[in-house]
């Protein structure tokens, strides 16, 4: 049977005539949480690797991390394992069933075991035939395997596109929405259906991604590097396709993870401030158990976590650019204005920067109380015309807070 006759059948049958939108009511602030990808990737020899191989004690591990070192108080609240936690063949039944050797306890108690720290826990599967390493895929097996996570104890999917039919994303993506939803339980739907029609010059329809999924990939993987890393921002200064206009409580822009291990501090600085700005789900993937100090402590900075949880759920925008200096707003819920200055320059030295409020859309005659938005620590009081000056590291950010004053009575 061709794939998209199958989907044409399932909704004909197995679903209504109208497919419906997610609609769960999940992910209303940007999703925080630790993934196994960017650090572990698809790490399965667990006989000469065995602290870093995809399994149970890793993710156990993490869980532990998780709940004991900050994370899960400073808002981290998922522990997500990607892609190689199967065995190469589902069961008897047709159910999808972990490694024996990696996981041998099986997924349910490991998903148990996360919820004992408090926290949630997310697992991968794809919407082809099979995931990206190889193993099977949902293809065919949609709702038994939504019901099979569930009955797992699932908080949240990462449903990838590797060896499938992007013409068939809309209907499959969707039906994987309707079947999750079934289930009863609340599980977060984590959807790269645009990043694999955009590969395949197909213009993604966000409208119906928002009605489908919870975040969404758009852009290509995320490496370990500088150049990856702001490639990514640079995407979505561009805003192709007027993406941003589609993220807010329930549905985000997903630039893919948080914390690459080889970045400078200052590079680490960087991420955490844009992917905040951007109202980015933090989704971290480290070896919690060895960190720097410093990047665990900007990992957990509670004033740029609320920037990125801000109930108003605005996407920030790049306002201008002009060589290697880029000036982003974000506006929050309280009435105040989030302004990053990022310099990409590699030519080793800082750059200073120097505009007026009135230059980015900050126009409030009464002025602004002016903060470090690291920090919070007060900087000074600012009129529209007034001119703000920075200096900015190479590879470097510099981001305010502009919280608009009362009129005097």
């Amino acid at each position: 049977m061709h794939r998209t006759m199958y989907w044409i059948l399932i909704v004909l049958g197995a679903l209504p005539v109208h497919v419906t939108s997610l609609d769960n009511g999940l992910a209303l602030t940007p999703p925080m949480g630790w993934l196994t990808w960017e650090r572990f990737r698809c790490n399965t020899d667990c006989v000469n690797d065995p602290d870093n191989c995809i399994s149970e004690k890793l993710i156990m591990q993490m869980a532990d991390a998780m709940a004991s070192q900050g994370y899960k108080d400073a808002g981290y609240e998922y522990v997500i394992i990607d892609d190689c936690w199967l065995a190469r063949q589902r069961d008897a039944k047709g159910n999808l069933q972990p490694d024996p050797e990696r996981f041998p306890h099986g997924i349910k108690y490991l998903a148990d075991y996360v919820h004992s720290k408090g926290l949630k826990f997310g697992i991968y599967e794809d919407f082809g035939s099979e995931t990206c390493g190889g193993f099977p895929g949902s293809e065919f097996h949609m709702k038994q395997d939504a019901y099979t996570f569930a009955a797992w104890g699932i908080d949240y999917l990462k449903f990838d596109g590797c060896f499938s039919d992007v013409r068939d994303m809309p209907i499959g993506y969707a039906a994987m929405g309707h079947f999750l939803n079934k289930t009863g339980r609340p599980i977060v739907y984590s959807c790269e259906w645009p990043l694999y029609q955009a590969f395949k010059g197909i213009k993604p329809d966000y409208a119906a991604i928002k009605e489908t999924c919870n975040l969404w990939r758009n852009y290509g993987d995320i490496q370990d590097s500088w150049a990856s890393m702001i490639g990514t921002v640079n995407y979505y200064g561009q805003d192709v396709d007027n993406f941003t206009q589609y993220a807010g409580p329930g549905g985000w822009n997903d630039p893919d993870m948080a914390s690459d291990y080889s970045l400078s501090y200052v590079e680490e600085r960087v991420q955490m401030a844009m992917w905040c700005i951007m109202a980015s789900p933090l989704i971290m993937s480290n070896d919690l158990r060895n960190i720097r100090n410093v990047s665990k402590a900007l990992l957990q900075n509670r004033n740029l976590i609320r920037i990125n949880q801000d109930p108003l759920g605005k996407q920030g925008a790049m306002i201008t650019k002009n060589g290697q200096i880029s000036i982003w707003t974000k506006p929050l819920s309280t009435g105040g204005i989030v302004v990053a200055c990022l310099n990409q320059g590699d030519d080793g030295r800082p750059r200073k920067i120097k505009f007026t409020l009135n230059e980015i859309g900050l126009t409030k005659q009464n002025g602004y109380n002016i903060s470090d938005a690291f920090t919070m620590r007060y900087m000074t009081v600012a009129k529209p015309n007034s001119n703000i000056v920075m200096a900015i590291d190479p590879h470097g950010v510099q981001m305010i807070l502009a919280m608009p004053l009362r009129k005097r009575k």
